[in-house]
């Protein structure tokens, strides 16, 4: 009689059924290379562990909220020179997340500070981190929405508590009572606790803009944030830059051309 049938409603009722989905290949497997028992079982263990590990992945991804698959493996160097790119590999091994520091990437528009800090948060990702990506105006109406509806305590704390925060476009809105408040009292809430990654237009000395209604604030804010912090700047040609788009698409032409002649 074929064990499987059997099989599936123990696997389910103790909470194994994905062995169900590789336990005919890993049969004939086993038959096929004569594995002893033991070695059977330890095919089936270690797909079982891989299929957790995938699941919960795609879920860590699903709740980072990233605009798109962005990663290192993607990410065009060739067009930032000056870029130390042992340095940013060094940080994609997340070293910073242990440290508990903030990593601030400065730049101009379209140079590729979005998709740099979303490539740390993957791999961040990838180790087993929960991370959560949002510009700074979707995190300040997070918290403005969680207010209106008495959650605001649980949204702050679950903010403050993430293991990496990636805030997009810091300072590209200037900060306004009370969100500079609410801004000021995340990053105290975070410092030293937990890692924290921006990314800005903004050169490094004029970050403190940022902050016009209350200047006093942003000193203290800036100052946490600071502390230990990894500076990256990225200076080079906008990906969004209309001239390099037209220039890639001649490129593109030729290269076509070439392919079919």
């Amino acid at each position: 009689m074929h064990p499987i049938p059997e099989l599936t409603p123990l696997l389910k009722q103790l909470r194994l059924s994905g062995i169900l989905d590789s336990l005919e290949a890993r049969n004939r497997e086993a038959i096929d290379r004569k594995l002893a028992f033991t070695e059977f079982l330890s095919l089936l263990i270690h797909d079982e562990v891989a299929r957790r590990d995938n699941k919960k992945l795609s879920l860590r991804l699903r709740r980072a909220n990233f605009r798109s698959q962005k990663t290192l493996e993607g990410f065009d160097f060739d067009r930032l020179p000056g870029l130390n790119r042992a340095a940013v590999h060094d940080l994609a091994t997340c070293r910073f997340i242990d440290e508990k520091v903030a990593v601030l990437i400065a730049g101009p528009c379209g140079t590729g500070k979005s998709h740099l800090a979303q490539a740390l948060g993957h791999a961040a990702a990838r180790l087993g981190h929960d991370v959560l990506f949002a510009t700074q105006t979707q995190l300040l109406a997070s918290l403005r929405q969680a207010a209106a509806v008495g959650t605001y305590d649980r949204r702050f704390q679950y903010l403050a508590r993430l293991p990496l925060l990636i805030i997009d476009d810091f300072g590209l809105k200037p900060l306004r009572s009370p969100d500079d408040e609410d801004f000021h009292d995340l990053i105290a809430e975070r410092y030293e606790r937990v890692a924290t990654v921006l990314t800005s237009n903004l050169d490094f000395p004029e970050w403190g803009e940022a902050f016009p209604g209350n200047k006093m604030i942003g000193a203290a804010t800036l100052d946490r944030l600071r502390h230990g912090a990894y500076k990256i700047i990225l200076d080079g040609e906008s990906y969004r830059d209309p001239d390099a788009a037209k220039t890639l698409k001649t490129k593109l032409a030729k290269e076509t051309k070439i392919t079919q002649s």
